[in-house]
């Protein structure tokens, strides 16, 4: 537990500890080198800290919520932390084709791993080794799957996908942090339903998508939105093929939420 006020403790954080009765209470929480978090305009929920990497994990079923997506790759962006996708269940072969040209957009983003159960511990485990990882998906991509053939004696829930919702249940209702050798370890975190984006900001969204930096500070006018102001480098690079066009509306989507 924590003196005084509760909360603010991360999964992955380190803490000084008192000794309390039988156990212990935490005094304080020390510097953090990164935070994941989701926020809307009331209140913030902390995912991981101290993370070097963000594994952020889809499937070829069931399908996935694009918005949601692009604002976990957002936030960890923003959050200075690497980012990594992964395409789980690749061995479902009829839906693997549909999830990899929906994936392509992101290219240009973050490296995308494909795997499966079978043979993701073996792809995986040395993109993991020296890292504090933390796993992060919707429900029933098969996180908690993976994570047991990672760790052994884990035992983490795994839960049954809804072919009529094509969603999976929540499982995991709190990150957990396992130790996989001396230099790294793996968190893994409950099934991402929101992720809001006023921790980020309007004026600092475009900075989130690595695909605009080589262009950012090239537009006519300082604060261009990337929206419709005239001679923006975003949207000429976009004409000129070098972003993908999904990828600027993407970013209209949550610009135009943010307001300003």
């Amino acid at each position: 537990m924590t003196r005084g006020k509760r909360g603010g403790v991360a999964c992955g954080d380190w803490v000084d500890i008192a000794a309390a009765g039988d156990g212990g209470v935490i005094e304080r929480v020390l510097d953090r080198s990164s935070l994941l978090y989701r926020a809307d305009a009331v209140q913030e929920k902390l995912i991981a800290a101290n993370v070097t990497q963000a594994l952020v994990m889809v499937a070829t079923w069931p399908g996935w919520d694009e918005d949601l997506l692009v604002r976990c790759l957002v936030a960890a962006e923003h959050a200075g932390v690497r980012v990594r996708l992964l395409l789980n269940k690749i061995d479902l072969t009829q839906r693997r084709a549909g999830a990899r040209r929906a994936l392509s957009v992101f290219e240009g983003a973050c490296p995308i791993t494909e795997l499966s159960v079978q043979d993701g511990p073996d792809l995986l485990r040395p993109l993991l080794s020296g890292e504090v990882s933390v796993l992060v998906g919707p429900s029933g991509v098969g996180k908690s799957s993976l994570v047991n053939a990672l760790v052994r004696g884990a035992d983490a829930a795994t839960g049954a996908v809804s072919v009529a919702l094509d969603s999976g249940r929540h499982t995991t209702t709190h990150a957990r942090l396992y130790h996989l050798d001396a230099q790294s370890d793996l968190i893994d975190s409950p099934g991402m339903q929101v992720f809001g984006m006023h921790a980020v900001g309007a004026s600092a969204l475009d900075a989130q998508f690595p695909e605009f930096r080589a262009f950012l500070g090239k537009c006519r006018f300082r604060d261009c939105r990337h929206l419709e102001e005239p001679d923006c480098a975003v949207r000429a690079a976009v004409e000129g093929g070098a972003v993908p066009p999904a990828r600027l509306a993407q970013y209209a989507a949550i610009r135009r939420t943010l307001g300003a």
